[in-house]
């Protein structure tokens, strides 16, 4: 498995390991929010808001929740949420990015501040780190959305790579298809066309290289990122710690 299908595979867990605890739809109802905003209520002219809806979907968001979060979000009295990022180490040398929408940029601050403070982190400079990772559109497809569509596999892989696609895998009955950033669009487009719906698409920020570190050193890290990725305001955290099979089964 290379480090971009087992990074992205971790995701994937995380993210149905989420969906249980409802973190996941407050995040897509936020971007929900933030894309009706910027590009108004009709998905059909909103491409943002069309993927996001689209992400509601592969979680098991009912209909009616979405509805009234484009709803709620075109109300005057509507919570104006910004985005921004933080980057800052995690001890041992680790590397973390974090993507956040937030209503109050002083509150968001200072509680990244205190979750590194708090596991000996340290938050850095914006743009400190952003040379160790890579921004790749990421998409992941359930196989049998592909069978549904009674297309051949090669078929649809050929397909993908004609619309940008720099890599593409299946692995445990997923497609995990990542394009250059600036590709992400087309290949949104690509599946629409098609009529496959990806059970989330997403830029994610992948790393570069990755560090390694002995299992207890990793766990008390990993204890760093559930406390971010808890907060309301945090949308998404990227590092670059190397992900075990070992933490991969303990996840």
């Amino acid at each position: 498995m290379s480090g971009h299908s087992k990074w992205s595979t971790i995701k994937r867990k995380k993210g149905a390991l989420d969906a249980k605890r409802s973190k996941i739809f407050s995040r897509i109802i936020k971007e929900i929010s933030v894309a009706v905003k910027e590009g108004g209520n009709d998905p059909d002219g909103n491409p943002r808001l069309r993927l996001a809806i689209a992400n509601a979907k592969g979680v098991n968001m009912p209909k009616d929740t979405i509805q009234r979060a484009i709803s709620k979000a075109g109300e005057k009295n509507a919570a104006d949420f910004q985005e921004v990022t933080y980057e800052g180490y995690a001890n041992y040398g680790i590397a973390i990015y974090i993507e956040c929408l937030t209503d109050n940029l002083q509150r968001t601050v200072a509680n990244i501040r205190s979750y590194l403070n708090k596991h000996e982190g340290k938050l850095e400079t914006k743009g400190a780190l952003g040379f160790l990772f890579d921004r790749k559109g990421v998409f992941t497809i359930p196989g049998k959305t592909i069978r549904e569509k009674e297309m051949e596999e090669d078929d649809f892989l050929m397909e993908v790579i004609d619309a940008g696609a720099e890599e593409a895998e299946n692995e445990e009955g997923f497609f995990t298809i990542y394009t250059a950033m600036e590709d992400f669009g087309n290949m949104v487009k690509k599946l629409e066309e098609m009529g496959v719906d990806a059970e989330n698409a997403e830029l994610q920020r992948i790393p570069k290289t990755t560090v390694q570190l002995e299992n207890e050193q990793a766990k008390k890290v990993l204890k760093l990122i559930d406390m971010l990725e808890e907060d309301d305001d945090v949308q998404n955290v990227f590092h670059n710690m190397e992900l075990t099979d070992e933490m991969m089964a303990d996840m």
